[in-house]
C-alpha cells in the first residue's frame, strides 16, 4: 500500500482541476507520517467500521485502510465527502494505491453536517481531518445520528481542539466542551503543525481523542439540556440566575430552579459539568422536554 506524499497530492489535484477552497475548508495533508500517526492513535479494532468525514484526496483514507488491513478482520471505511469531484475520484485513488483494500471502502457524496444515512453496518469509530469551519456541527451531528460510535480521533483547528477537550473552570470551556461531554470523554491527543498541509492554513491543528460513554441520567431530552447550555454561555459574563431568566420565565424562577438542582445562582456556565446542566434543565419550569 502506498501513501500520498506532496507530489502525489498536487498531481491528483491537478488531474481534477482542483483549486482548494477556503469555503470548504480544503487543506490536504501531504505528510505520510502525519496520517500514519492519526491512524495509529485512533486505536482501531480489526472489525471497526470507520466513519471518515472529508476524505479529500485520500491521504488519511489510505492510512486508515492500511491500519485495518494490517490487523486483519472485517474493518472498513465509510468516507463522507461533500465535494462531488473528490467523492467520485476517491475509489480510483484507493484502487491505484491500495488495490487489496478497495472492497473495504464506501464513499458517500453528502454534507456531513446533515448526513443521516450510511451504507452497510453502522459505524463504530469516527476518524477525520475535519474542516475548521464545520468541525463542531459535524461532530454533534454524527454523534447524535449514530449511537453505534464507540470511539474516535479527529484533527481540528488547535483552538477547537482546546475547546472540545476543556474541563469545567478552564478559560476555553464552553458550549462545544459541554455538548461533547454529553456523548463521551474527550481528551487532547497532540498538536499538528500547519506545514503538513497544502495549502498551509494560518493556524496549527490539534488531535482530539473521544471515547463514548452514557450521557447523564435525566428525565429530560438532550435538546432541553442543550438549550440550557446555549443560554448559559450566550451571556457568558452573567450569572446563571440572569442568563437563564428568559428560559425559566423570570430571574426568580431561574434562581429557584438552580437551587433545586444544587447549583449556586451566582455561578456561571463555565463552572458547571454536563451533569450539572442536566439537573438544571430538569428543574427549570416552562420548557417542554
Amino acid at each position: 500500500m502506498t501513501l500520498l506524499g506532496p507530489a502525489d497530492v498536487r498531481r491528483l489535484a491537478a488531474d481534477l482541476g482542483l483549486r482548494p477552497t477556503k469555503a470548504l475548508g480544503q487543506n490536504f495533508v501531504i505528510d505520510p507520517n502525519t496520517v500514519r500517526r492519526i491512524a495509529r492513535l485512533a486505536a482501531l479494532h480489526p472489525d471497526d467500521v470507520v466513519l471518515e468525514v472529508g476524505p479529500g484526496l485520500g491521504s488519511l483514507t489510505l492510512a486508515l485502510l492500511a491500519e485495518l488491513t494490517e490487523h486483519g478482520g472485517s474493518g472498513r471505511v465509510v468516507a463522507v465527502e461533500v465535494d462531488a469531484a473528490l467523492a467520485a475520484a476517491l475509489p480510483a485513488t484507493v484502487a491505484a494505491n491500495a488495490p487489496e483494500a478497495g472492497d473495504r471502502l464506501d464513499v458517500v457524496h453528502a454534507d456531513a453536517v446533515r448526513v443521516d444515512e450510511l451504507p452497510g453496518p453502522p459505524p463504530s469509530a469516527v476518524v477525520a481531518n475535519l474542516p475548521y469551519n464545520v468541525a463542531v456541527p459535524v461532530l454533534l451531528n454524527v454523534w447524535s445520528r449514530w449511537p453505534s460510535l464507540r470511539h474516535g480521533l479527529v484533527m481540528v483547528q488547535a483552538e477547537v481542539a482546546d475547546r472540545l477537550a476543556s474541563p469545567p473552570g478552564s478559560r476555553t470551556y464552553g458550549v462545544p466542551s459541554v455538548k461533547a461531554a454529553w456523548y463521551g470523554a474527550v481528551t487532547a491527543a497532540g498538536r499538528v503543525p500547519r506545514t503538513v498541509f497544502w495549502p498551509a492554513p494560518r493556524v496549527d491543528s490539534g488531535l482530539v481523542s473521544w471515547v463514548a460513554r452514557e450521557p447523564p441520567a435525566t428525565a429530560v431530552s438532550r435538546e432541553r439540556v442543550f438549550a440550557v447550555v446555549d443560554a448559559a454561555f450566550g451571556q457568558r459574563r452573567k450569572t446563571l440566575r440572569a442568563a437563564l431568566s428568559r428560559l425559566a420565565g423570570s430571574p426568580d424562577d431561574a434562581e429557584a430552579a438552580l437551587r433545586a438542582a444544587g447549583v449556586s445562582p451566582r455561578s456561571r456556565g463555565e463552572d458547571l459539568t454536563v451533569a450539572d446542566f442536566a439537573r438544571v434543565a430538569a428543574a427549570l419550569p416552562g420548557h417542554p422536554s
